[in-house]
């Protein structure tokens, strides 16, 4: 790719995330050019190939996104669960918990993952597409840890009477806020299952890059 080509592509790149990244209404063509450092007549033409594929649409002097980018994202879950699989098989078999991927949406934590161990008589099912406030529970805590603390934690009952549930954040994936945790109906040793938790996170977070 070209030096030219390399720096159209990211100018493209750039106006994608202001559109996406306008918080309140639609941003005009003038407040995306001086938001990625442009002229006007530059940002015109980066909307073409854009809105050829359906990714933004004008209204005027308006722009937002597009449905082009629901279809984009519609393919982001199959793609997390077929990255998380192994981490979450292996850490569901040595822990005899359910095991599970969860990504934050907004102020939810949402299940897009879940593994149960092939070996215990009975485990929690946890549904893909479960949904639950992103500061309850062990899952969604730990969505939100901050780096210069253990990294993981645990949760009672939070969710569903007499469950008890470790969890790690997923760290290093640009965008991603995430965690990976197990959840069981007895209680759960935090001392030892947690580093194994945060090993499994990190496999994710690496399969991920």
């Amino acid at each position: 790719m070209s030096k030219e080509s390399s720096l159209t592509l990211e100018r493209g790149l750039a106006l994608l995330q202001a559109v996406a990244d306008a918080e309140t209404d639609a941003p005009s063509i003038s407040e995306l050019a001086a938001a990625i450092g442009a002229s006007r007549a530059a940002v015109y033409r980066l909307l073409v190939p854009l809105q050829s594929r359906g990714l933004v649409r004008r209204e005027g002097s308006k722009v937002r996104l597009g449905l082009g980018v629901l279809r984009l994202a519609a393919n982001v879950l199959p793609q997390l669960r077929m990255a998380a699989q192994p981490a979450l098989r292996e850490l569901a078999d040595q822990v005899g918990a359910t095991a599970h991927l969860t990504v934050a949406d907004g102020s939810e934590a949402q299940a897009v993952a879940v593994v149960e161990p092939s070996w215990t008589a009975f485990h929690v099912a946890y549904r893909v597409g479960s949904r639950h406030p992103v500061h309850r529970g062990a899952a969604g805590k730990a969505i939100g840890l901050p780096p210069d603390v253990r990294q993981w934690v645990q949760s009672t009952g939070e969710l569903q009477p007499g469950a008890y549930g470790v969890a790690s954040p997923v760290r290093g994936v640009p965008g991603l806020r995430a965690s990976v945790g197990v959840v069981a109906l007895e209680r759960l040793d935090g001392e030892s299952i947690g580093p194994q938790v945060l090993r499994a996170a990190q496999d994710v977070a690496a399969a991920l890059k």
